[in-house]
């Protein structure tokens, strides 16, 4: 039998996984509506189970590591460069939800909603309290890609939200009210954010280590902004003063889109630079998942703007970013066994 520190080293790989890992969840699910939207329904079938067992898998994971590990959470949970990333179970949350809700159970997609939305509760404040009281460099350099994993979260529960207001019967006006409140809080998260990310990125020494896949959540929080809001647009709304919300929504779904549009490009010019200039060497981590995301989410955008706008070439936009995020998410699978089976011999 083995003694504690073996088994101790034995469950180092526990010890140390990444907090922001859901980003394996949300990049399966958002495949899955993805494939639901172009009629791939076999591959949708495929991807939402693959959804709900890795969801799971990784809640246990987590709760096991909180029992076994409690230290080494703590740790993360009040590092400035990790904390945020515990956002990505909210997003991942939602994405289950939002399955569940398409698969026809809409009890569970509310229950999803509400554990996402306590956890978005609780680590927004811890998040800020660690950034604004903990001992930290006070400098721009501290903003790291995971901290826009809380506006993708903000969003996601716009997402969710939606489509379980119907649900609610006469408490669905409760619901609306909420998801447009959440919607334009992510908008001044989202602000606030890239604004400190573009300060850090161009006026700062930039180095090839600071070009993680975890920038593509520039892209990814403003796909899921545009999503929200197109989904906004097209809700069944009755109340006067949020009908007269939609010019401007209508307009800032516009220039989300754009925004996420106009990194693609930039983020790609990033990845070369690393490694076909600085000749870094392409490996899996785990931050990749975070890259196949804002691929995802930015297809069905565009696919449900160019309904809302009726533009038919956002559609075709789409259904290319679908195949594209579908072999990035194969080939993030195939590092991901790669790594293991190295780890093993």
């Amino acid at each position: 039998m083995l003694d504690d520190a073996s088994r101790d080293q034995s469950l180092r790989w526990l010890e140390g996984l990444p907090p922001g890992y859901f980003a394996l969840v949300m990049a399966t699910g958002i495949l899955a509506i993805a494939f639901q939207m172009i009629g791939q329904l076999w591959l949708y079938e495929a991807m939402s189970v693959l959804t709900g067992i890795f969801w799971v898998v990784l809640l246990l994971l987590s709760a096991w590591r909180l029992l076994r590990f409690p230290h080494a959470v703590k740790i993360d949970l009040l590092n400035i460069r990790r904390v945020f990333a515990f956002f990505t179970l909210v997003v991942a949350t939602n994405i289950v939800g939002i399955l569940f809700h398409q698969h026809g159970y809409p009890q569970l997609a509310m229950a999803c909603w509400v554990m996402a939305f306590l956890s978005w509760s609780a680590l927004l404040y811890l998040s800020f309290s660690v950034l604004t009281f903990l001992t930290h460099p006070h400098t721009v350099n501290v903003v790291h890609g995971d901290w826009l994993s809380s506006i993708t979260g903000t969003q996601s529960l716009v997402l969710l939200g939606l489509i379980s207001a119907p649900d609610l019967g006469e408490y669905a006006d409760y619901m609306l009210v909420e998801v447009h409140l959440l919607w334009m809080l992510g908008l001044i998260f989202y602000g606030i954010f890239i604004t400190l990310f573009c300060y850090r990125i161009f006026f700062k020494r930039f180095q090839p280590e600071d070009t993680s896949p975890l920038l593509w959540v520039i892209t990814g929080a403003a796909a899921v902004g545009t999503n929200a809001g197109t989904g906004l647009l097209n809700g069944d709304v009755h109340l006067s003063f949020l009908l007269a919300l939609h010019p401007f929504i209508d307009g800032m779904a516009m220039l989300m889109w754009a925004w996420a549009t106009w990194w693609i490009p930039m983020l790609i010019i990033f990845g070369i630079w690393k490694h076909f200039v600085r000749r870094y060497p392409i490996a899996y981590e785990p931050a990749m998942w975070s890259m196949v995301f804002p691929l995802g989410m930015y297809a069905v955008a565009s696919f449900r703007l160019g309904l809302a706008a009726e533009f038919p070439p956002l559609g075709w936009i789409s259904y290319l970013m679908v195949w594209v995020a579908f072999a990035v998410w194969c080939l993030t699978l195939l590092g991901w066994g790669y790594s293991w089976f190295k780890q093993d011999r």
